[in-house]
């Protein structure tokens, strides 16, 4: 069963040329009709993440933008630097479409129960191509908000709230009792510490900005240290000493921080070592980095042992490997506390034109602590 709905909507896309010209447009796209177990949702809010902005621009030049057109016709293009093009060559000439996570109301629903029981609903998708006006999802993607709870609210119900979850889930999984995490201001790591908060688990934040300190500290964060610090790597070695943390997962990726997360884990548990050993201490410390916000090479000094790793996390990966039960009960709690733990805070709602617009690519583009932006293909 269907209600009426636009036989097709607009889409936001992102295309890298083989001349090296990335282009961003609107594009319209047919809206298809619901399979008995899909529904057809009218997307209303959809945020745009750091795995969103990867696909966005590529490996674009945000300095070169040039924007043209208005409105449906509006299109933004950029640069790609020759020594980047390598690393494009999997996605040239593909018009891809973006958007990992949103929300909306169903406007039209097939015959299965499941799907039918959604019609008229507010629900969040994780469907992929959330920069559409209109969006045709199995109803098993959806995940019903609670009565009251508007689109924004709803818009980032999976990826940071999953991500923040998976990180203390893994903590546990793999035999840690408290856990590190960078770029600590960030909508995702006050998700965080609020977690870490109500379940008792120790957290180290690390953040990049005195100001931030505060904010994490105003929010009942314990341990926070700046990598502004001029004693930084000494007051983590305190923070780790402290929560005995062994764990971490690392947001910005290049540079030497996960290096010196790893020498400050070591030198915390040698604090009270009762021998020496040249291999080190036997405590595994683990590294996860899970962002790109610095796109240069992980470097690091070998000073913390032979018992150490550093590899990927990634949310999707993750949710395959503990199961359909567990990530259920992830969702299920993520639901729960959708306007408490879960809440994401945006410092401005665009339409689809209006996130290619320059001022609003120059804001989101940053990708600064603070500064999320939504949109809303519906406006």
């Amino acid at each position: 069963m269907t209600t009426s709905v636009p036989a097709d909507g607009l889409q936001l896309r992102s295309l890298v040329r083989d001349t090296g010209e990335l282009e961003l447009s609107l594009v319209r796209v047919p809206t298809p009709a619901p399979a008995a177990d899909e529904v057809v949702v009218r997307v209303e809010a959809t945020p745009i993440n750091p795995s969103d902005i990867g696909l966005l621009f590529g490996a674009a030049d945000l300095a070169t933008l040039a924007v043209r057109g208005s409105g449906a016709a509006t299109v933004a293009t950029a640069r790609i630097p020759d020594a980047a093009m390598k690393a494009m060559a999997g996605r040239l000439g593909q018009s891809m479409p973006v958007g990992n996570e949103g929300a909306g109301t169903v406007v039209a629903a097939g015959s299965a129960a499941a799907a039918q029981a959604l019609l008229g609903k507010v629900v969040a998708v994780l469907g992929g191509a959330m920069y559409s006006q209109y969006r045709t999802v199995k109803a098993e993607l959806c995940l019903p908000l609670p009565p009251g709870t508007s689109a924004a609210d709803g818009a980032s119900s999976f990826v940071n709230p999953l991500t923040a979850l998976g990180m203390t889930e893994t903590m546990r999984r793999e035999g840690h009792r408290a856990l590190v995490h960078t770029a600590a201001a960030s909508n995702l790591g006050q998700m965080l510490n609020r977690i870490c908060i109500a379940d008792g688990i120790a957290l180290v934040n690390v953040v990049r900005k005195p100001e931030q300190v505060e904010l994490l500290r105003a929010q009942g964060a314990r341990h926070v240290v700046s990598m502004s610090s001029p004693a930084f790597v000494e007051e983590l070695t305190q923070a780790l000493a402290a929560t005995g943390a062994t764990i971490a997962f690392d947001a910005i990726g290049g540079g030497r921080l996960a290096g010196q997360i790893l020498g400050a884990m070591e030198a915390a548990i040698n604090r009270n070592a009762k021998e020496y050993s040249r291999y080190g201490s036997t405590v595994l410390k683990q590294v996860y980095i899970y962002g790109g916000l610095d796109t240069g090479p992980t470097e690091f000094v070998r000073n913390f042992g032979m018992t150490w790793a550093m590899g990927g996390w990634l949310l999707f990966p993750f949710l395959q490997r503990i199961g359909a039960d567990a990530a259920n009960a992830l969702k299920a709690r993520v639901a729960r506390e959708l306007k408490t733990t879960f809440a994401s805070r945006y410092t401005r709602t665009v339409s689809l034109a209006g996130a290619l617009q320059a001022e609003a690519i120059a804001d989101y583009g940053r990708r600064a602590t603070g500064a999320k932006v939504l949109i809303d293909p519906s406006a």
